[in-house]
């Protein structure tokens, strides 16, 4: 992960704060906000060993139920302050019963692009400062179901932001991380991460640090991340495969999201 210790950074969604103790103690950069979903006493209740004293000891701002999806929540903060906002391993809660997942329209692909769409979108009009480093940056898994998601080009279509490139996530430069399950006391396995980062600015310098993936190629499938492709049939052998059919059923799902949600 890239980061500066000369940067305004604001965290989201960062469960048990451990994430944001890691970077106040050994990135160390010059202001640093973190912000939870839970209540104070909910995180406590929720995650026995967490980092919310910690921070308050070393005189770090934490911001309580701030939900990334609602303007209300982003207007607590002085606007347009930061050069990097982060939102690491995001993924929505399960649905709290069975009648409650039957009610619900959208995909649980569609609501998790949703979740990202609408923290990128909010982020950049909301927190980061134009005229700064100015980055939305989401660390994921790179493995099912959250490469189902496009996050590379779906979460930014009809918008101003640019895709700019993405970095290994290495969970060793933050010794006392702890990845969670969502909603549950209980960290998971090191998983492969990556983190993704966006701009306004479309030739922002970091791009000569960031990767730029091979499947974003020409010849290649970027929904399945397939290729290259070496004639036109391999390439419509490809769209006619299972995989292909079940990718672009979330492409379709997703793209008459963004038309009724203009």
């Amino acid at each position: 992960m890239i980061l500066d210790k000369n940067w305004r950074i604001l965290t989201v969604g960062d469960g048990d704060l451990s994430f944001s103790y890691s970077l106040a103690k050994y990135l160390k950069p010059i202001h640093l906000t973190a912000s939870i979903y839970d209540s104070e006493s909910a995180l406590k209740h929720k995650y026995q060993d967490n980092a919310f004293d910690k921070l308050a000891n070393i005189g770090i701002d934490i911001i309580t139920e701030f939900d990334v999806t609602k303007a209300s929540c982003w207007h607590r903060l002085s606007k347009q302050s930061f050069d990097a906002v982060i939102f690491q391993f995001p993924l929505i809660p399960a649905f709290a019963s069975y009648e409650s997942f039957q009610q619900q329209t959208l995909s649980v692909n569609t609501l998790n692009r949703q979740l990202l769409r609408k923290f990128l979108l909010n982020a950049t009009k909301y927190a980061l400062d134009p005229a700064g480093v100015n980055l939305g940056i989401i660390t994921s898994k790179d493995v099912k179901p959250y490469i189902e998601w496009n996050i590379e080009q779906s979460l930014i279509t009809n918008t101003d932001l640019c895709y700019l490139g993405q970095s290994t996530f290495d969970i060793s430069q933050f010794p006392e991380y702890l990845i969670r399950n969502v909603d549950r006391d209980k960290h998971v396995k090191d998983t492969s991460g990556v983190s993704y980062y966006w701009s306004i600015n479309h030739s922002h310098p970091i791009t000569s640090k960031l990767q730029m993936p091979h499947y974003l190629a020409p010849n290649h499938c970027t929904i399945c991340r397939a290729g290259p492709f070496v004639s036109e049939v391999d390439a419509l052998s490809h769209q006619e495969s299972k995989k292909h059919k079940s990718m672009q059923k979330h492409e379709d799902q997703w793209q008459l999201y963004l038309q009724q949600h203009k």
